[in-house]
């Protein structure tokens, strides 16, 4: 039944008996002069398991219910053995409308992996909605349908803006005429004329700009609204996006929001008093503030409650009792922060660089970005659980970065602590912190590629570990492996997987310090014009985001990926504004990149990375500490994904953080739940890549495996010399 009707009986019975709306109606477009900042669509791709990926906790965070068959209508899913149903719903996405679908994913009835999409389908799921601001400063709406309101809610709203919302079509000219009385009366603008239709067009589509120009076109517009939508979608698009004051520093937008702003409760749970007082704030939410302005808000509660009485939509009784009462009790309760603080942050600014031209304040705006919800909220979890376990005795603080390898895409970004919505400060992008052994991947890397002008190295390459000083203008350094003692004579692989310093120095002056710190730049870690020798140990400082980039070159072997937060922009109009393509750059030959993340998934399985171990899936990493234990880092990959942790004390006194012990458990907690939603095999060995059999005392050559010797991995044209039959040949001497 539609919401046609000019007269206010039956008014009740015609919500009561109304569907439901499906997605992608009023309430779901985009008024021109709003923002939406969206999520990256997700897609369910051949290869993914449902459950690793938790496609159905997926479906269910979005709206969707899971039913017993094959789905009937949009907004459904059904889960079988053989085919997982979903029945999208229609939709908006940066790039334009999205049409409601109904499409089966074929699955591997033993694990549940995706076999195949239907042909032809785009299986993309919709978006998620994260913020509606580009400046992080409205709370998360609580979109509520009518079915869930109480009816002196939505009675109070229009008895206080717009009693004759039902008999007029758009423009009420009794009101106008009554309101321009009012005013001439007055010397002055006390009343307005505007029905809920026109400020519903005024909030969404029109700039704040007071020009008749403007009315005209309000009311032109309104007008046409009603012809196009019925009187339901409008007033739920309208409780659903009416300014109802701040909170907490956060904007609050929607009766739903507003009721846990203000009160704590859902908006179903409101009752006459609070409906009758956010009905009341809706004419100026600062200056009817309930808690600033108390008098001011009473007095027009009051006056809501006597209209409701008035249009005999509320008894004598039930109106006087909310009058006792007086100003309902506000709860000191700041609303939600939208998720992802600090990436919006960053979203906001790289869009101004980007499309600065292009974008017009008071102009709505579609973001389209790249995380994952899903994701998100792992990371998010992940790090107030680790932050938990330090505990608050010092301060600490906390940054995750997890990339697509191959694109770039962030799809999960944490700069500081999830626990605190004042915590803004963004230590993903702007905290420059001491790497420590982290940084040693980009040192085997140079060996590997290029050596400076020597000839490249090899992981079974011998150096020395053993006391060394190196004369600086400050005085001799003396660099020390963390445990206090020396090996001797290791090789490259070991020095990497146990994390060793004195080899590290050695070979990063074997192939001279300019080189590698010439890799270190092109990987995108930013060095002082001379660094001193420390550098390759890691006395260097950067930033969670830049090191999760570096790492892409072993995620994806050879290139490094340059992040992305967005992907498109668009005007509400659907007019395209800019888009970011993924941007990659080749920083070494895929061989050698290859060849170290060999060494790197040995540090995961037998060295200091051991606490990054997955389960039934190949991680790779490396540990990080910094000098004093005031920072702990592991960096690296698993699947599609590359992920950067960082744990450091921010001030005062204190240490004894571990990339071991506290970065790559946290690393763990979060790849364990998102690697399943990125799969990726392994990168195959390269064409330039040779497995040879050498001797682990000499580091020469053999024929076949035998006791003292290992197969491993060389590039070919660059191997160690090979032991004679009768026992020739000379070993390389180790680098000293």
């Amino acid at each position: 039944m539609g919401w046609r009707a000019r007269s206010a009986g039956g008014v009740a019975a015609l919500l009561l008996s109304a569907a439901p709306l499906a997605a992608g109606d009023l309430g779901q477009e985009i008024g021109r002069s709003e923002v939406r900042v969206y999520s990256a669509p997700f897609a369910p791709l051949p290869g993914l398991s449902v459950q690793d990926a938790d496609l159905a906790g997926r479906l269910e965070r979005q709206g969707y219910r899971r039913v017993r068959r094959k789905p009937e209508r949009p907004g459904e899913f059904f889960w079988g053995h053989d085919v997982f149903w979903i029945y999208r719903r229609a939709h908006r996405r940066a790039s334009g409308p999205v049409a409601a679908a109904l499409f089966g994913l074929s699955l591997e009835r033993s694990t549940g992996r995706i076999t195949s999409l239907p042909e032809g389908v785009d299986a993309r799921l919709e978006p998620e909605l994260l913020a509606e601001s580009l400046a992080g400063d409205r709370a998360p709406r609580e979109p509520v349908s009518l079915d869930e309101l109480p009816e002196h809610l939505w009675r109070a709203v229009l008895a206080a803006e717009d009693a004759r919302f039902f008999e007029h079509s758009g423009v009420d000219a009794r009101a106008l005429a009554r309101a321009m009385l009012s005013n001439l009366k007055a010397g002055k603008v006390v009343q307005g004329g505007s029905t809920i239709t026109q400020q519903l067009i005024k909030n969404r589509d029109l700039t704040p700009k007071r020009k008749l120009g403007r009315k005209v076109s309000e009311a032109v517009r309104a007008l046409a609204l009603e012809a196009e939508h019925d009187k339901r979608e409008i007033l739920e698009a309208y409780l659903d996006s009416v300014y109802l004051g701040h909170v907490g520093g956060l904007g609050v937008y929607g009766v739903g929001a507003a009721a846990r702003a203000w009160f704590g409760k859902p908006a179903g749970r409101l009752g006459l008093g609070e409906s009758a007082l956010l009905a009341a704030m809706i004419q100026g939410p600062n200056r009817l503030h309930p808690g600033r302005h108390p008098r001011a808000a009473r007095e027009r509660q009051r006056w809501v409650l006597s209209r409701l009485e008035e249009l005999g939509w509320a008894s004598a009784g039930a109106v006087a009792a909310a009058r006792r009462a007086g100003l309902p009790r506000l709860v000191d309760r700041s609303p939600p922060a939208p998720p992802a603080r600090q990436f919006l942050a960053w979203v906001r600014q790289t869009v101004e660089e980007r499309a600065a031209a292009r974008l017009e304040k008071g102009r709505g705006l579609l973001v389209e970005t790249t995380l994952d919800p899903h994701l998100q909220a792992a990371a998010e979890q992940a790090v107030a659980a680790a932050l938990r376990r330090l505990g608050r005795r010092t301060p600490h603080g906390a940054a995750l970065v997890s990339l697509d390898a191959a694109t770039g895409d962030v799809v999960a970004y944490v700069g500081g602590d999830p626990r605190d919505p004042g915590d803004r400060f963004d230590r993903a992008r702007q905290a420059r912190r001491q790497t420590g052994s982290a940084v040693k991947p980009l040192v085997v890397l140079e060996a590997f590629s290029d050596c400076g002008e020597r000839a490249p190295l090899f992981a079974s390459r011998r150096v020395r570990d053993a006391p060394l000083e190196i004369a600086l203008p400050s005085g001799p350094w003396r660099p020390e492996n963390p445990s206090g003692r020396f090996a001797g004579t290791v090789d490259l692989r070991r020095s990497l997987v146990e994390s060793l310093n004195t080899p590290f120095v050695r070979v990063a002056r074997w192939c001279g310090f300019q080189a590698v710190a010439a890799r270190f730049a092109a990987a995108g870690l930013e060095l002082p014009p001379a660094p001193p020798p420390a550098f390759v140990l890691g006395a260097v400082e950067t930033t969670p985001l830049a090191m999760a980039a570096a790492f892409t070159a072993f995620g994806r072997p050879g290139r490094v990926a340059v992040p992305r937060p967005w992907s498109r922009l668009r005007r509400a109009s659907g007019r395209g504004l800019a888009s970011w393509r993924p941007d990659t750059r080749r920083l070494a030959d895929r061989a050698s990149s290859w060849l170290v993340r060999d060494l790197l998934r040995d540090a995961v399985a037998n060295g200091t990375g051991r606490p990054a171990q997955l389960d039934g899936v190949s991680a790779w990493g490396k540990t990080g500490t910094s000098s004093g234990g005031r920072d702990g880092w592991f960096v690296g990959g698993a699947g599609g994904l590359v992920t950067a942790v960082w744990l450091g004390v921010e001030r005062g006194a204190g240490g004894g953080l571990s990339g071991a012990a506290d970065a790559a458990p946290l690393w763990r907690e979060f790849m364990q739940r998102a690697v399943g939603s990125y799969p990726a095999p392994e990168p195959a060995r390269p064409n330039g890549v040779v497995y040879r059999w050498v001797d682990e005392a000499s580091g020469m050559l053999v024929r076949g495996e035998r006791r003292g010797a290992r197969r491993e991995a060389y590039r070919r044209g660059y191997l160690p010399p090979r032991r004679k039959l009768l026992g020739g040949g000379r070993p390389l001497p180790p680098i000293d």
